[in-house]
Parts: C-alpha cells; sequence; structure tokens
C-alpha cells in the first residue's frame, strides 16, 4: 500500500466503552483495555496487526474471512481475533507456524477466485487484499487462477462477471468481490439504506444491489460508504480508475449542507483524484453524502468564469478585463452611487457558502468602507427565526448539542425537517440510534411533525415513527403550543428544572396560558388535522424522556409564525428539563455549509459579530477603535427591505457575495424588479448564475477546494477550509474584498485569512480562543471557545445555566397564516429539497448528480390528481396571488389531500415565482412553507417561463461575447 495512504490505524474493530478494564498478553506485550474490547484491537494497542480482510474499526466484527486467527494458551481451535473479547489473564499469539500456515492456506482460496491483474488493476498500491497475500508469505496457488486447469481439473470461479457501470461515481466489479460482506455492513450499519445484500449460497454467495439490480436502479444513494468499505477493486471511484492512485491528501471541510463533514481531498499535484470522509472528522466520523463524496467536480466545471468583467447595462455583452480595471470600475460606481443618493444608497449581501473570514470582511466592509449597516445574509431567508427565537429564550443564536448527541437520546423529535436528504450523515447516526441493537430496548423512539410522510416516517422494516403529526401547513404552533398544553395539564412540567433553571414569572404566565382550554389537542384538531389523541401520545412520550432531544429545520422557520415556533419549541424543551445534558436540546438543522458562519460573523443588519446590537455603544466603540472609523447605532436594511427600497429609487447599489437572490428568495418577479432597478450589481461567484445576470461587474469566485479559512457547521463546530489547489481566478475571495475595499478609501491589509480570524477572535467574546493552531490541534473546535471553556470549546451549551441567566418563557398565541386556501387557490404549496441536489443547484447540477434528479417536479396526492385529471409525469401548471409556473406532476401518497410539495434547484423550475411576499413577523424570513395555489393540466410552459427562456439565452450571449471580441462586435 502507498505509504501516504496509511496515514489513520485501522483498529480491526470498534472501540469499547467500559469503566471495566481487562488485562491480557499479546505476543509478550502486556496491554490493558476496556471490557468488551476485540483481541484485534488490543493487539493493535500493543503495536501489533493482525492480518484481516473482512474486519475495520467503522464495523461490528464479522469473522468471516478467517485470516485474524490467534492462538490462546489454554484453548483449544484457532479463534478469530476480531470477535474473540480481550479477557484477564489471556495469553494470546497472533504468529506462529500453525497460524501462518492456516492463513496461507486461506488466502490461497481468495486467490483461486481472483484475477491476477495487480500491475493495471486500478486498486494497485491501495488494496487490502494485495497486502495480506504479501503478510501471509503467499507464493504460489496449488488450485489455478481463475478457473485455470491443475492436474486437468478446472474448478469454478467468478472471474468472468459482468462489471456494473451504472453508476457515475464508482464501478462495482463483481469479479473482484471476495464476499467479505463488508459493503454490506457498510451499507446497513453506516448509512442504514440496507441497499446491499448477499445472494446465494456456499460458492454462489454474491454481492447484489437490491434483488439482483444494478446500483442506479437499486436503493442504493451512493453514499459511498460501500467503496470505502471495500478492500479490494471491486467497488471502485471511476476516477480512480482514471487518474490512478493518489499521491498525497489534504484534510478540508465540505462544502455542501450544515453537517460539515471533514474530508480528505486526496491529490496528484493541483488535481484532486478523489474526496474521502475523513475518519477523525468529529461532525461526521468517516462517513459521507452523494454530494460531499462525489459531486465536486463542480470545481473544474466549463463553465466556471475566471476572468473579472464588467458592462455599463445589462443588455450590453460583458467585457473581460483585468482585477484592477474591474475592481475600480466597482468602486467608482458605488462612490457615484453614495455621492448622489447618500451613503445608506448601497449594500451587500454575505455568503453561507463563503469561509467565516471572507463573511467577516464582507460585513466589515459595508459598516467601514460603505459607512452603512445595510448588510444581510440568506440566513434572513432561512433560520434568522432560530437566531431571534434561541436568542429571546436561552440567550444564543445556536444548536444546543453536537450531533453525536443523538446517541445518547430516548427520545427524538424532528419538526418540519428532512434529514434524509438535506442532512444524510447526520440522519444516519439518527438511524442507528433509532435502530439500536436491534431489541425494543435499545431503540430510541421517533416523533416526526412533518406535512408529507418523509423516510424517516417509515423505512420498514428499519425505522418506524412512533407518532408522525401530519399537521397541516402553517400551523406549526397549535401543535407546539397544543403539546405544551398536555404537559401542563397533565402534571408533565420538570418543576425542580424550572425552578433552578427559568424566569419563574415568565413561566408562570406561560403556564397559565397554555393551560386554557383553547390551546388543547381538542380544539386546535380541527385547525391542525392532527387527531389529539395522537398529539396527546406524543407530548408525553417527549415529556417522559429521559432524555428527549427536538431537531428541526426550515418546515419550522420559514413560516409567518416562524420566530413564535422557534419559541414554542425552547418553551416545551425548558418545561420538560431538556437543556443542558447528552441526549436532548433544541437543534436547528442548518441548511447551508456556514449559515451559522455567517451568522455569527455579523451579517445582519442590527448585529455586530457575536450577535451583538449595532446600538449597543460600548460593543460599537470595539470595533470602531479597532477598524478607525465610525460606525451608525442604525440598523439597516433586510434583504427584503433593500428590495422594496430599489423600487421606490432610494437603494441603488448592491456588492453580492456568494448568492443567488433571485433563484432563491421568495416572488421571483419582484426580486428582478428590484435588480432591474438598480445602478451597479456587483456580483462574486464561480458561474454566472441568475442573480449576475443583472449584474453590471461580475467578480470570479472560489470554489471551497481553492478556499483558505474555516466554516462553523450547525453545532457550531469550527473546521478549517484547506486550499488544495490554488484559485482559478488568481484571487482569493477574500483577497477580492480586500482589493475592494481599498478602492473604496478603506484599505485593507491581510496577508492570509489567519490574520482575519486572529481579529475576529480579538473582536468576538466567544471566539476569543479560537486559532487556526488550535483548531489544527484539537480538529476543530466549538464556540464559545474562551479562556474559561475546555480548550476545544463548548460541545454542549446551557450546562448550569443558560447564557442569559434565567431561561424565558414567551407566549406562543397561533394565528392562521395569512395565505388561505380558497375555491380560487385551493390547495396549499410547501417546498424543500432532494437528497442528490443542493440549494439553488448551482453545483450539483454541474455534475452527474442530474442522474438521479434532473427536475423540479410537484408532488400531489392521488386524490387531488384524480380531481384534476392528473396522471404522473403530465404537465401541470401551479398559480398562486403572486405568478405561475409548470412542472411535472408525481402523484405520491406521501402528500396529504389538499397539500402539493416541489423543489426549487432548477432556475427554469421557476417555485418561487409563485412563492409570495409572506413573511416571519419578526425577523422577515419568506413563509416559503405555505402558498395558495391551484394546480390544473397544462399543456405548454407558462408565460413566465417563456419570457426566462428568451432572458437566459440573452444572458448567455452576452456572456459568451465577453471571450470573443469578434462577436461583440457584431452584436454592436
Amino acid at each position: 500500500m502507498l505509504n501516504h495512504l496509511k496515514q489513520e490505524i485501522d483498529f480491526g474493530t470498534p472501540e469499547r466503552s467500559s469503566a471495566e478494564t481487562v488485562r491480557l498478553t499479546i505476543d509478550g506485550h502486556v496491554v490493558s483495555v476496556p471490557k468488551g474490547t476485540s483481541l484485534m484491537r488490543a493487539a493493535v494497542d500493543a503495536g501489533i496487526k493482525v492480518p484481516k480482510l473482512c474486519a475495520t474499526d467503522s464495523l461490528e466484527p464479522f469473522g468471516s474471512c478467517r485470516l485474524c486467527l490467534v492462538e490462546i494458551e489454554g484453548r483449544k481451535g484457532y479463534p478469530a481475533s476480531c470477535t474473540t473479547p480481550a479477557d484477564n489473564g489471556m495469553v494470546v499469539r497472533t504468529q506462529t507456524p500453525k497460524l501462518q500456515t492456516l492463513r496461507k492456506g486461506v488466502m490461497e482460496l481468495y486467490i483461486s477466485d481472483h484475477p491476477l491483474d495487480c500491475l493495471t488493476c486500478s486498486a494497485n498500491g491501495n488494496c487490502e487484499l494485495q497486502d495480506m497475500a504479501g503478510v501471509t508469505g503467499l507464493r504460489n496457488v496449488r488450485y489455478g487462477v481463475a478457473g485455470a486447469e491443475v492436474d486437468g481439473v478446472c474448478g469454478s470461479h467468478h472471474t468472468a462477471s459482468a462489471k456494473d457501470e451504472s453508476n457515475p461515481y464508482f464501478t462495482f466489479d463483481a469479479s473482484k468481490c471476495i464476499v467479505c460482506n463488508r459493503c454490506v455492513r457498510a451499507c446497513e450499519e453506516t448509512q442504514g439504506t440496507f441497499a446491499l445484500t448477499i445472494s446465494g449460497r456456499g460458492f454462489e454467495s454474491r454481492v447484489s444491489p437490491g434483488q439482483g439490480q444494478s446500483f442506479m436502479d437499486s436503493e442504493c444513494v451512493s453514499c459511498g460508504a460501500c467503496v470505502e468499505a471495500c478492500p479490494t477493486a471491486t467497488l471502485q471511484e471511476k476516477s480512480i480508475i482514471e487518474l490512478g492512485q493518489p499521491e498525497h491528501s489534504i484534510i478540508t471541510t465540505c462544502a455542501y449542507c450544515g453537517v460539515g463533514c471533514g474530508f480528505k481531498a486526496e491529490m496528484k499535484g493541483n488535481t484532486v483524484v478523489r474526496m474521502v470522509p475523513w475518519k477523525d472528522g468529529q461532525a461526521n466520523e468517516g462517513h459521507s453524502c452523494v454530494k460531499g463524496r462525489f459531486a465536486w467536480g463542480y470545481a473544474t466545471h466549463a463553465d466556471r468564469i475566471t476572468k473579472p468583467m464588467v458592462r455599463d447595462k445589462i443588455s450590453d455583452p460583458w467585457r473581460e478585463v483585468s482585477w484592477d480595471e474591474a475592481i475600480g470600475f466597482a468602486a467608482s460606481r458605488f462612490k457615484a452611487i453614495q455621492a448622489q443618493y447618500g451613503k445608506d444608497s448601497v449594500g451587500g449581501i454575505t455568503s453561507s457558502r463563503c469561509t467565516n473570514e471572507e463573511v467577516y470582511l464582507v460585513q466589515k466592509l459595508i459598516r467601514a468602507a460603505f459607512n452603512t449597516n445595510n448588510v444581510d445574509t440568506c440566513a434572513r431567508v432561512c433560520h434568522s427565526p432560530t437566531g431571534y427565537g434561541l436568542g429571546q429564550t436561552f440567550g444564543t443564536s445556536a444548536g444546543t448539542q453536537t450531533f453525536k448527541s443523538v446517541e445518547h437520546s430516548d427520545v427524538i423529535v424532528v419538526i418540519g425537517a428532512n434529514p434524509s436528504d438535506a442532512h444524510p450523515v447526520f440522519a444516519s447516526r439518527m438511524k442507528r440510534r433509532l435502530r439500536g441493537d436491534g431489541t425494543v430496548a435499545s431503540k430510541a423512539r421517533l416523533v416526526v411533525v412533518d406535512p408529507r410522510r418523509i423516510d424517516l416516517v417509515q423505512s420498514v422494516p428499519h425505522v418506524l415513527a412512533d407518532h408522525h403529526l401530519q399537521l397541516r401547513p402553517g400551523t406549526n404552533v397549535a401543535v407546539i403550543t397544543a403539546m405544551a398544553h398536555v404537559v401542563v395539564t397533565e402534571g408533565l412540567v420538570n418543576e425542580a428544572y424550572v425552578a433552578e433553571r427559568c424566569d419563574a414569572k415568565s413561566f408562570n404566565d406561560w403556564r397559565a396560558f397554555v393551560a386554557r382550554p383553547e390551546n388543547s389537542p381538542e380544539a386546535f384538531e380541527a385547525t391542525t388535522g392532527v387527531p389529539a389523541a395522537e398529539l396527546r401520545a406524543a407530548a408525553r412520550l417527549y415529556a417522559a424522556g429521559p432524555n428527549s432531544a427536538i431537531y428541526y429545520g426550515l418546515g419550522v422557520t420559514e413560516h409567518a409564525q416562524g420566530s413564535t415556533m422557534v419559541i414554542g419549541i425552547a418553551n416545551l424543551a425548558m418545561a420538560c428539563g431538556m437543556v443542558g445534558r447528552e441526549g436532548v436540546g433544541v437543534n436547528p438543522l442548518r441548511g447551508q455549509n456556514n449559515v451559522q458562519g455567517s451568522c455569527d460573523m455579523g451579517s445582519f443588519p442590527h448585529e455586530l459579530p457575536g450577535y451583538r446590537h449595532i446600538s449597543d455603544t460600548t460593543v460599537r466603540s470595539q470595533f470602531e477603535a479597532a477598524w478607525g472609523v465610525s460606525i451608525s447605532p442604525e440598523p439597516g436594511l433586510r434583504i427584503p427591505n433593500m428590495f422594496d427600497a430599489a423600487l421606490a429609487g432610494s437603494f441603488r447599489g448592491l456588492y453580492c457575495q456568494g448568492e443567488d437572490i433571485v433563484q432563491s428568495d421568495p416572488d421571483t418577479q419582484h426580486v428582478a424588479a428590484a435588480l432591474s432597478a438598480m445602478d451597479c450589481i456587483v456580483v462574486q461567484d464561480i458561474f454566472l448564475n441568475e442573480t449576475a445576470k443583472y449584474a453590471h461587474v461580475f467578480l470570479p469566485g472560489s470554489s471551497f477546494l481553492e478556499k483558505d479559512g474555516t466554516f462553523t457547521n450547525a453545532e457550531r463546530r469550527i473546521s478549517r477550509v484547506t486550499q488544495v489547489m490554488p484559485p482559478l481566478a488568481g484571487l482569493g475571495d477574500w483577497e477580492v474584498t480586500s482589493r475592494l475595499s481599498t478602492a473604496l478609501g478603506f484599505p485593507m491589509h491581510y496577508e492570509h485569512p489567519e490574520q482575519i480570524m486572529e481579529e475576529i477572535a480579538a473582536l468576538t467574546p466567544s471566539f476569543a480562543g479560537v486559532s487556526y493552531a488550535k483548531i489544527e490541534r484539537y480538529g476543530s473546535v466549538q464556540w464559545p471557545c474562551t479562556a474559561d471553556t475546555a480548550p476545544a470549546g463548548t460541545p454542549t451549551m446551557h450546562i448550569d445555566r443558560f447564557v442569559r441567566g434565567k431561561g424565558r418563557f414567551f407566549n406562543t398565541q397561533y394565528v392562521a397564516s395569512e395565505e388561505k386556501v380558497t375555491r380560487r387557490f385551493p390547495l396549499i404549496l410547501t417546498t424543500g429539497r432532494i437528497l442528490s441536489q443542493y440549494n439553488v443547484g448551482a453545483q450539483t447540477r454541474r455534475t452527474p448528480n442530474n442522474q438521479w434528479h434532473s427536475e423540479d417536479r410537484l408532488e400531489i396526492h392521488p386524490h387531488d390528481a384524480q380531481e384534476r385529471g392528473i396522471k404522473d409525469g403530465d404537465w401541470v401548471g401551479i398559480a398562486s396571488r403572486a405568478g405561475d409556473t409548470v412542472l411535472r406532476a408525481t402523484v405520491s401518497e406521501r402528500m396529504q389531500p389538499g397539500v402539493v410539495y416541489t423543489t426549487f434547484h432548477f432556475p427554469e423550475s421557476g417555485a418561487n415565482v409563485i412563492t409570495t411576499d409572506s413573511s416571519d413577523w419578526a425577523t422577515n424570513c419568506p413563509e416559503y412553507k405555505v402558498t395558495a395555489v391551484q394546480v390544473m393540466p397544462v399543456a405548454q410552459p407558462s408565460v413566465w417561463q417563456q419570457s426566462y427562456a428568451r432572458f437566459n439565452e440573452q444572458q448567455l450571449d452576452l456572456l459568451a461575447q465577453a471571450s470573443s471580441p469578434d462577436l461583440a462586435a457584431v452584436g454592436k
């Protein structure tokens, strides 16, 4: 095996935890290990590696390969070291002449049914079978190889088995399979999909996706766990087959969802060969999903724009220019706008896809160079109610636990989230807890609160929700208040916890409020559609715990009462004493890789870094002293306010880094009109996204593979993002922002992102102990990370007291959404995501992930479809008061009657053409989850889609002219 691929030790079997230790001797070495530890793992602790093929420390021991046999003094036979637990006083030998003979004989049998093409095999240099042949001293095969005739006899073999190349990312070469079962066990134990099995018996036992299907036709979700587990070339990345083995690796962090998986980027020079989940990554512990593991090819896609461009009007062709000219053009435009319309006539939007350091610089530029607080971030349209709700109740705007904490949960409540699709690596961890060890007593109980029957509700026979509260969209607050009613009126409040940890007055007010008869499950049943008995049972289960955890997503926040619902969740958790220890907590599942970080870094118009209000003179003076400027105490414009001000003529310029507000924000036509009214839009991105089509300056951005800095995931975990290849455009995003700020008259002088983090730590109390050196020492740190916390920060929040002191309760009065069904719009549309695509799709649409999901579809219940004459696959028009679009229908019983669902990954779909301006009362977070619509069969695209197609073609033509001066001249 290539040396650089052996940096991580494989202990063969998982680590065991026990207060009791056992002491034994292995090959003369005395070793002490926790009770339950396998002999194989104990041997590794003693510095001895026992040969193995079916064993790996990410999977439970299986004992099938028979290579790891050992001798135990006083015992008969040769037990497998992977399945034999260490015991006190054992004397074990791992290498004797007899063991050598046995292992060599086993290897002979393996190799007799295996191709001998090692020199041309894609796993050459990284093949455990090859290594074990060397370790066992195999020099010849008496039985012939691959059906070769020996003494006139030709044995059966599988070396002519066909290769399955249906998956776009990896191949399955059954001819090289040794049936070690590692792939099957990885699919079961690590991923929890159970897509693989062993078919046949005896010599005919073979690994089979599904019921003899191809990988693409099976239930495989392409997480890559089987590929990572395979000890041979049977399951192999196509990139390895094409490029060969990598020659070095660099640790970095995934740039997709808020789980924040650690990865090893395995490289040849500046070329990424593959992304391998990092075994020591604390968020993912060696697991991954299809996006992080495989869908990174967008970084070098042909659509990448790597040269700065400018134009006077959006109807003009783009002109490629130098960095200096582009930045000078942008700065002069912004200065002219502010000179004519005032300093608050411009603003900016930070990106949740960019690093903490890059986000910090953008908000600093806006406040110091623009001299305005008109800064906002995409969290406005996703988790801003989390910031408000948890800030009010607990005192801080973040989740309370680590992902690993779910392993200690007895009851798990999932509200408005679909982890299997949006946070798949965490979903796998959660499913392991829900499955337990197969016994009823070992399993966590599950409550799902969601309008759809998501995967977690029932994935027979592995996960089955105890209660599915299939509420009507828009009635979240009624459900959470009714659950609280049950807790209060049935005496389920944790009185001791509340008395010690919570504000008495607010609790007593809340207790009286939720106890009212009008807040009972029976009173709300007609409103929510949830049977009162089912809701009562779910509330009792949560309150009983003993460790109950709530995980929620955008189905909580993206509502007119999003902030109220977050407060309601926090109220319930405090009343039941479910905050401040392992296995409990309130945990928002963040949608993008650095949504948490973009909020932490001061991206909201009313807050400086660390969630400190802009009006606080003491806080503001610290930043003024550090930056050498005066900062306005008045909050700036939120994103929706920017759009309204643009249409009113008072907001004229926008700096937008790494966000596609045209596709992601609600009421697309309103957003487009607002951008069209502006005089200067500067977009910094890697592709010409939908927003860039309205831009006057395009500054090429960097993908995560080109970045240096940090991301903060949903557990407040700050991890390093390490540059594995130089920026394709020549400059990193932080360098571009620094240059623009300097051109605006506020010089920024940084030589490396580490200096930016040092400034963040100096000015932000919760980051005071954060440094690159510490992150690299511990793998990651979790804020708050200060002199008063453990060196690696704070895994669990609010252990002894809430950040605000006493936890505060608020009454959660249910108010029906203004989006109501009518005769004209009799259905409710709600939106979400799909596993293979990500957010607006700019990244995943430029990968083979399109083979799983190539268009946004509308899910509709069979009853609603039949009423309208809609069949599966038909084109249907979806109309709301904001607009209309056309999608293909998927008839599905996952929906409840009266509710339809779609995703928003493809710009031509126009999903946000039909979402409205309705928003959360506290934060302006759009109400994506509740839109009254009508759905009917149609025969052609909508008017908007036809208009979009023309506009898109025009903009792509203007882009093509940028690199083709002759075409531009003809165009003039």
